[in-house]
């Protein structure tokens, strides 16, 4: 299988292009390659979806901040490369692209005479409606990814009469107005000439047949109510408000259609003590005066196990110690982040009366002045070079 082109690559445009430009340049991809330009050309057919493919993204402004951020892991590919429940844009058929884009077209390119959508009849393709859940995440289950089983309400295909929509298949007549396609063609006048425009069928409504007796369990629809377990992996990494697909697992479709797609709108859960700053994790050591002063060990918490640091003599409260490879992975594959530990004093606002004649006796040495160099005095600089 080709490697998926970059989507602004596809289209010929930068990523600070504005919507009308990326428009014109689908516009000028769309006329090239367009199916009634280019008859029976297989080639010219894969260019003209791979740019409906790319403006799907591009001119949709949440699918595209996705793609810039995530590239095509953030619309659900590079799910579908572990686990095989995920997919992105892969399933857009002709008519599909026909039916979200005609204006793109003008009113000579409504449709296209003879596509047949995959089907041998040559009737249009219906898709069941799409669904959309939200799935919560620990953060365990974001840094090692994990596979999910959820209980949902959908259309299915009526078990009574296994989708017909009718008694028996002798209530299924052929629709005489479209000859069964679930189509009529129309002659329309382009800047490109006379050309074949295909609309539904206003009789059948593209069903291509009229049910006669229907279905009493369905009524004629061919569907029913039922709850599903959907099972489906998601991948490590994924980020709060990160949408990926579960192909065909979405309503059932009329007839025979295809099965509309399950989104999954991913919410991260709050870790008690862990705080996320895109792949790296963040925590907050408290420590006593004795402990930073003199070093000790401390166990600290990661995404799913406890860790043990040494703390040098003499470490700085507001420094931070890097802990590399134990933040979260890269949800594209670029390595994974580190644990950062922030660490600070602990100052107790009450003493005994020992302690703090301890402490009295304790601020007379000249040794326990603060003496901080250039680099403790730079709090900002120290920050940054951190985070750099």
């Amino acid at each position: 299988m080709a490697e998926k082109r970059d989507y602004y690559e596809v289209l010929g445009v930068s990523k600070d292009s504005s919507a009308e430009d990326i428009k014109k340049a689908y516009r000028k991809l769309a006329l090239k390659y367009h199916p009634d330009r280019n008859p029976d050309d297989k080639a010219a057919e894969e260019k003209f979806k791979e740019a409906a493919e790319a403006y799907d993204v591009l001119s949709d402004p949440e699918k595209k901040a996705k793609y810039d951020q995530f590239g095509f892991a953030g619309l659900g590919g590079a799910a579908g490369g572990a686990g095989g429940g995920f997919g992105g844009f892969g399933g857009f058929s002709m008519d599909d692209i026909f039916s979200r884009f005609g204006d793109i077209f003008g009113g000579g390119f409504g449709g296209f005479s003879g596509f047949s959508g995959g089907s041998s009849s040559g009737r249009r393709v219906v898709k069941g409606a799409n669904m959309r859940i939200r799935v919560k995440l620990s953060l365990s289950e974001v840094v090692n990814g994990v596979e999910k089983t959820v209980k949902i309400k959908k259309k299915v295909k009526c078990p009574s009469c296994s989708g017909k929509g009718a008694v028996s298949e002798a209530d299924i007549k052929i629709c005489d107005h479209c000859h069964g396609t679930g189509t009529v063609v129309h002659t329309v006048q382009s800047f490109l000439g006379r050309m074949q425009q295909t609309s539904v069928c206003p009789v059948c409504q593209g069903e291509g047949k009229i049910i006669t007796n229907p279905c009493h369990e369905c009524h004629g629809t061919g569907l029913t109510d039922a709850t599903e377990e959907v099972s489906f992996k998601i991948p490590a990494g994924v980020q709060d408000g990160m949408q990926l697909t579960v192909q065909g697992k979405g309503n059932a479709a009329k007839g025979d259609g295809i099965n509309g797609d399950l989104y999954v709108l991913i919410q991260e859960e709050e870790h008690p003590e862990l705080q996320r700053d895109g792949n790296d994790l963040i925590y907050t050591l408290f420590l006593s005066i004795p402990d930073i002063v003199l070093g000790t060990t401390a166990q600290i918490p990661s995404a799913d196990s406890k860790l043990k640091i040494k703390i040098e003599p003499g470490t700085q409260s507001g420094s931070f110690l890097r802990i590399r490879g134990k933040g979260v992975p890269d949800i594209n594959g670029y390595g994974r982040g580190d644990l950062l530990v922030y660490i600070q004093v602990w100052t107790p606002d009450k003493l005994s009366k020992e302690e703090k004649a301890a402490f009295e006796k304790l601020r007379e040495s000249s040794n326990l002045s603060p003496k901080p160099a250039k680099t403790d005095k730079n709090f900002f600089d120290r920050l940054k070079k951190m985070f750099s």
